[in-house]
């Protein structure tokens, strides 16, 4: 669909930014719907965002933002409202303009993150689950598979403060199911996760050894650029089986038509419907 000066606007903002997917399936999605729209990302560096996020609010003709590394905890204090995820999570990774101007944000990481499994034929009901990183990815991650059943999950993080946060926000709802990592991957461990943006660079050191793991263990990535981390290469070489990041994205496509309301979207599906206040957006 030619862009003219009809066509809404949607941006994905990153620090970086050249490893977002979402363009090359959100915009095609558009295409097949009809919808006059483009969805470009947008390089916001972590220093910049509330200017970023202010310019780009102030755009009549901009209907969403998604968000990426490293701005989904930051960005819920530019909504107007959350929903009941993104208030438990304080974080979202999408928000919308309401017919009032108001900006509505939720967080549909986990949900994708855990449709992506089950569409892979992972259980993810009684498992014992290790996940490294702590962040918003990690948070969303974390707290999908414990809504589905997850039996325990244990976390790391070398950010002392950013997993305590993650441990009393998912112990409020889950108690007793989420500790924090004190030494190897329990003997019982079946899937084990990366939720940190180690992976995105050449260079990056491995998030945890998969040598240490259970053998069968599933080891899973939410880097989606490179396809294949030299984590997932690294548990293939050891004989395990993987699972790669664009599972995450691909999963939250029917989310966002729903969120964002484009054509074929059936409300009454929705597990997000519910919100609260957020505080307000930075001036």
């Amino acid at each position: 669909m030619a862009i003219s000066g009809r066509t809404r606007l949607y941006a994905v903002l990153g620090d970086p930014i050249a490893q977002a997917k979402a363009p090359s399936l959100l915009n095609p999605l558009f295409d097949r719907l009809g919808v006059d729209a483009v969805l470009v990302p947008v390089h916001a560096p972590a220093s910049r965002l509330d200017e970023v996020v202010a310019g780009l609010k102030a755009m009549a003709n901009l209907d969403g933002l998604l968000v990426t590394v490293p701005h989904k905890l930051p960005m819920c204090a530019h909504a107007d409202r959350l929903s009941d995820t993104a208030a438990l999570l304080g974080s979202t990774n999408a928000l919308r303009r309401e017919p009032d101007g108001r900006w509505f944000a939720d967080n549909f990481d986990g949900t994708g993150f855990v449709r992506g499994l089950v569409a892979g034929n992972h259980q993810c009901a009684g498992r014992a689950v290790a996940l490294f990183g702590a962040g918003g990815a990690g948070l969303a991650v974390a707290a999908a598979l414990l809504a589905v059943g997850a039996a325990r999950i244990t976390v790391a993080d070398p950010d002392v403060e950013r997993l305590a946060d993650l441990l009393t926000r998912l112990r409020s709802r889950w108690p007793g199911r989420v500790t924090a990592a004190s030494g190897p991957p329990a003997p019982d461990t079946t899937i084990a996760v990366n939720a940190s943006p180690l992976g995105l660079g050449p260079d990056d050191p491995l998030p945890f050894d998969p040598a240490d793991l259970p053998p069968a263990t599933l080891v899973a990535d939410i880097i989606m650029n490179p396809a294949e981390t030299r984590l997932l290469r690294t548990a293939t070489a050891l004989g395990l089986p993987t699972h790669p990041g664009i599972h995450m994205l691909t999963h939250q496509i029917p989310l966002y038509q729903e969120f964002f309301q484009l054509p074929g979207w059936k409300a009454a599906q929705s597990p997000h419907r519910t919100s609260r206040a957020a505080p307000p957006a930075p001036p």
